[in-house]
């Protein structure tokens, strides 16, 4: 009798699952929901890769656009102006009546570009030359609004930085703030000049020194231009500025020459 019971529950034991069987079932289950969740990570990566694909090549896109925008918003530069340019005889619309009148238009152009085409690089290139053209105008304070906006989106290795800089040093200057116009033109000493405006950042922080009547730290400042960018246009402007200061009585310090170059000293 005993041994038809045991029997019996080895009978049964063996229709059950074991311990083995419902780890694996477990497992096996657990592999199935985690595969979903993987795929559906996978599926979002992949979603997430597209979707900046696709907003790098709108980027790029709305970047070309702009710029051929902006390329057509500038021509507006080259209309001439009666009685200043030569007529152009294939040209298709008339001239300006005045450098004002180009100006206006120049920044009305430009202001609806940069609305349009807000946040592209095209957008911070021509808020350089609409502040140029505000300035023009004698809008200083617009001037300098688009000016910091150029320069706020511009990087900071753009050659064009130097410029905006400058028109930052004239909008003070013509404001009467010569203390921002020092900084503004040291700032653009700093930044990449290129040849032609080499030097003009300390030239001009010279000239706004005169116009505060420190004339002899303004003597100091110019001296030291010759030396550090010689053969340069600054240099030829401070030489002379220097020589009006000399026959005005205030003392100048005799410009050091410029340091010689490995081929100037007969090195290789």
């Amino acid at each position: 009798m005993a041994q038809q019971k045991t029997e019996k529950i080895r009978q049964q034991e063996l229709r059950q699952p074991d311990a083995f069987q419902k780890v694996g079932a477990d497992a096996r289950d657990w592999l199935m929901q985690r595969q979903k969740f993987l795929a559906i990570g996978a599926g979002v990566l992949v979603l997430g890769a597209v979707g900046f694909a696709i907003v790098s090549e709108v980027s790029k896109r709305g970047e070309e656009t702009a710029a051929m925008a902006l390329g057509q918003a500038l021509t507006v530069l080259d209309r001439p102006v009666t009685g200043v340019d030569p007529a152009d005889p294939t040209a298709t619309e008339p001239p300006f009546a005045t450098v004002q009148a180009r100006d206006e238009e120049v920044v009305k152009q430009l202001s609806a570009f940069r609305k349009e085409h807000e946040g592209t690089r095209s957008a911070t290139t021509a808020a350089l030359a609409q502040g140029k053209a505000e300035f023009r105008l004698g809008k200083n304070d617009d001037a300098l609004a688009s000016l910091d906006a150029f320069l706020k989106g511009a990087p900071e290795n753009d050659a064009l930085r130097a410029s905006a800089l400058e028109g930052q040093g004239y909008a003070y200057e013509a404001k009467g703030d010569y203390a921002k116009a020092i900084t503004a033109f040291e700032e653009m000493e700093k930044a990449d000049t290129g040849e032609y405006l080499v030097g003009m950042g300390a030239y001009h922080k010279a000239r706004m020194l005169i116009l505060q009547g420190k004339k002899d730290e303004a003597a100091q400042v110019l001296s030291k231009i010759p030396t550090d960018h010689p053969n340069s246009a600054a240099a030829r402007q401070a030489t002379e500025r220097m020589a009006v200061l000399a026959a005005e009585g205030v003392k100048v310090p005799t410009p050091a020459p410029p340091a010689a170059t490995a081929t100037d000293a007969g090195q290789p």
